[in-house]
């Protein structure tokens, strides 16, 4: 997907790139600036977590990078990769067990009937949820719906020729419901499926800790207008503990220039 004809030439490999991309809803007196000229490369194969104030624009930016909607200046290009956008709630269809539901998607992106089956078993598989094929969404437990949705999400972005390499994930704050056990546990499995497909995944979240035990980087999004104000490299070795005292000094010092930045805007 590429958006916009005017993007400079690639310099660097990126996954994704944003090059001064900006969004405003409504027009005249009534308009709202949502994102500011924001510029961010994504590597191929790079796990980058997206922070900021309720508010500031990073679901827009998300949809955006799905081309759920058009920037209002800037470019985007995502290289011709598979994008794919789980959703902060599952939505799954409650009438429908949960192979039938990653079925449906499959079929409204035009894949054959024939490979539906097969597809949506082997990411059941990927998700450790291949014995739970024929269960309905009310059957299982918060945690477990978020991975169908993450099976159906990964089911749209690859084919039987390979194994997710040149695929961007999306994630908008898919654990933020979850209680902290089972968080930390779908932690373990986004990171595991990242580095056995060679995802590059940019996840949205509030949770500072959560960024830092994710990330490659941490990406600070001032308050609205949202803008990129600071960034954070995560050189810390895997796998990481979210109670770690590593992850937590970072985590700290993370959150203090959020607040900062909060406090800044009178939010």
């Amino acid at each position: 997907m590429t958006q916009a004809a005017t993007a400079a030439p690639s310099r660097t490999a990126a996954a994704v790139r944003l090059d001064g991309v900006s969004k405003m809803f409504g027009s005249g007196g009534t308009a709202l600036l949502a994102l500011d000229q924001v510029s961010l490369n994504v590597a191929p194969g790079e796990f980058v977590c997206l922070l900021g104030a309720s508010g500031c624009g990073k679901s827009t930016l998300l949809n955006l990078v799905a081309d759920l909607d058009k920037p209002s200046a800037g470019t985007i290009d995502t290289e011709g990769a598979r994008v794919a956008l789980m959703f902060q709630e599952p939505a799954l269809f409650p009438w429908l067990n949960v192979t039938a539901n990653i079925e449906l998607a499959l079929k409204m992106r035009g894949v054959p009937r024939a490979d539906r089956r097969e597809r949506a078993a082997e990411m059941l598989a990927s998700v450790h949820l291949d014995g739970f094929a024929k269960k309905r969404p009310h059957q299982l437990s918060g945690g477990m719906r978020q991975r169908v949705a993450l099976a159906r999400a990964l089911a749209l972005t690859v084919d039987e020729t390979d194994s997710g390499q040149g695929t961007v994930l999306l994630m908008d704050e898919p654990f933020g419901a979850l209680d902290a056990m089972t968080r930390d546990l779908l932690h373990d499995e986004i990171e595991r499926i990242w580095r056995e497909r060679n995802l590059t995944v940019l996840f949205v979240t509030h949770n500072v800790r959560e960024a830092v035990r994710l990330g490659d980087r941490v990406v600070l999004l001032s308050s609205r207008p949202g803008r990129v104000v600071q960034e954070f490299p995560v050189p810390m070795e895997r796998p990481r503990r979210i109670d770690s005292t590593e992850v937590a000094e970072l985590a700290a010092a993370i959150t203090d220039r959020l607040r900062e930045e909060v406090g800044r805007h009178g939010a």
